[in-house]
């Protein structure tokens, strides 16, 4: 498990790995760390399911987010479409971070 994404398999493990290269451009730092992914399911036809929040209803960045999962997450050989589901809830708040994206930000010591 990382950051609070259960994993099942080693394919997801490494789609999660691919994800903590996605760099939240206003943020600079990842969306795993940031806590944004809450779920993410490989099945056998190598459809990668995830499901994930911004940090704001409004977040202008949320298309830009978007198409860099996409193209991180089919980086992972043997993962051929990338399906996310946009959740609300529960709502994402500074509690969902790591401790490494709080240091980041100057919120944790």
């Amino acid at each position: 498990m990382v950051a609070g994404i259960t994993t099942k398999n080693d394919l997801e493990d490494q789609v999660v790995q691919q994800l903590e290269q996605v760099i939240d451009p206003e943020l600079q730092v990842d969306i795993v760390n940031l806590g944004l992914i809450y779920h993410v399911a490989v099945d056998a036809d190598g459809v990668c399911k995830l499901s994930m929040t911004l940090t704001t209803m409004g977040c202008p960045v949320g298309n830009l987010l978007a198409d860099s999962i996409r193209e991180a997450v089919l980086r992972v050989a043997g993962v051929h479409q990338c399906d996310i589901e946009l959740v609300w809830e529960p709502a994402w708040d500074i509690d969902r971070m790591t401790r490494y994206a709080k240091v980041a930000l100057g919120l944790h010591d």
